[in-house]
């Protein structure tokens, strides 16, 4: 147990915290602790907490993908300007919607590993891009009136009480735990986000990585786009907008390093239920939704200010003696 903690202590903190927002939250209303409860708290952040594991993987590489929200509002714009055209099936646009995402992200993929640039940059440049993007195609316009199917299928339970977008994120959650703690390509995101330079030598394609990288954050961005449209029953060109805090803050609070190479994918589902609860628990004590998102804006800055001066700490004390 020791050992674990000695290896975990920011997951061991978050825990703590997690159990008193749980309390807490509990002492605030009878009916927190319904089944119905969780499963409503999930729902209505679920498209977040998709595009929040392939964000980890973004970060821990050393880079940072500030578009994944933009990417969302394109792709569902995508998907309904297409609809609205009728010159396709709707499922072949929502084909279409998703794969634009991939397409987004294949584009700013190259741009920062093919030709260098900084990600910060280029992915600042894709949420003013994609989020114009979406406006021009949209027009201004709410679209909705989507096939019966796909609305029950945003908007209704597909398995018992749990709907489908749920399934998905637990599906993209075991095989993104497997290949980034258990398989080589999850090694070679570490080590890239450790030292470029080092994997280079040890003959690792750096490029190749981020690459893929990027292509899998834009295609989760377009698959939460999608299915956010489906809970929504309508499109505009602001779907999503300011998403990207909430994603951003629940990979750092989980203990990635914003500097990239650590990080577990346990200390981002800890993070991701914390910041759930916060939410939900400031939404049973009546907060506004601007002071929720002030909170999150707090606990994104104490998510990379308080690890640091953990570890700036911990540097400085003396070495014990032989």
């Amino acid at each position: 147990m020791s050992d674990w903690l000695s290896r975990h202590r920011w997951e061991a903190v978050l825990l703590v915290v997690l159990v008193v927002t749980i309390i807490g939250n509990a002492a605030l209303s009878p009916f927190y602790l319904g089944f119905g409860n969780f499963i409503n708290l999930f729902w209505l952040s679920i498209e977040k907490i998709i595009v929040v594991v392939a964000m980890a993987f973004v970060i821990i590489n050393g880079e940072i993908d500030l578009s994944v929200a933009s990417v969302m509002g394109f792709s569902a714009a995508v998907m309904a300007s297409m609809q609205v055209s009728g010159d396709i099936p709707f499922l072949l646009a929502v084909v279409f919607g998703i794969l634009a995402g991939a397409l987004a992200g294949l584009v700013q993929g190259l741009l920062i590993a093919r030709i260098g640039l900084p990600s910060l940059v280029v992915t600042l440049a894709g949420l003013i891009g994609f989020r114009g993007a979406a406006r021009v195609i949209l027009e201004d316009r709410s679209i909705g009136d989507f096939p019966e199917w796909f609305d029950r299928l945003g908007q209704q339970p597909l398995l018992g009480p749990i709907p489908l977008a749920l399934i998905i994120f637990f599906a993209i959650l075991a095989v993104a735990w497997v290949v980034l703690e258990r398989g080589s390509f999850g090694r070679k995101v570490y080590i890239i986000g450790n030292s470029a330079d080092v994997a280079r030598y040890s003959g690792i394609g750096v490029s190749g990585v981020k690459l893929r990288l990027f292509i899998v954050s834009g295609l989760t961005a377009g698959l939460a786009g999608v299915l956010f449209a489906a809970r929504l029953g309508s499109v505009r060109g602001s779907l999503a907008e300011f998403f990207e805090l909430d994603i951003i803050t629940m990979v750092l609070l989980g203990g990635v390093s914003i500097f990239g190479g650590s990080g577990t994918m346990f200390g981002v589902v800890l993070a991701v239920f914390t910041v759930l609860n916060i939410r939900n628990g400031l939404g049973l004590a009546n907060v506004d939704g601007i002071m929720q998102t002030g909170v999150v804006g707090l606990l994104l800055l104490g998510s990379v200010l308080v690890p640091n001066l953990i570890e700036r700490r911990r540097t400085r004390l003396p070495a014990p003696e032989p």
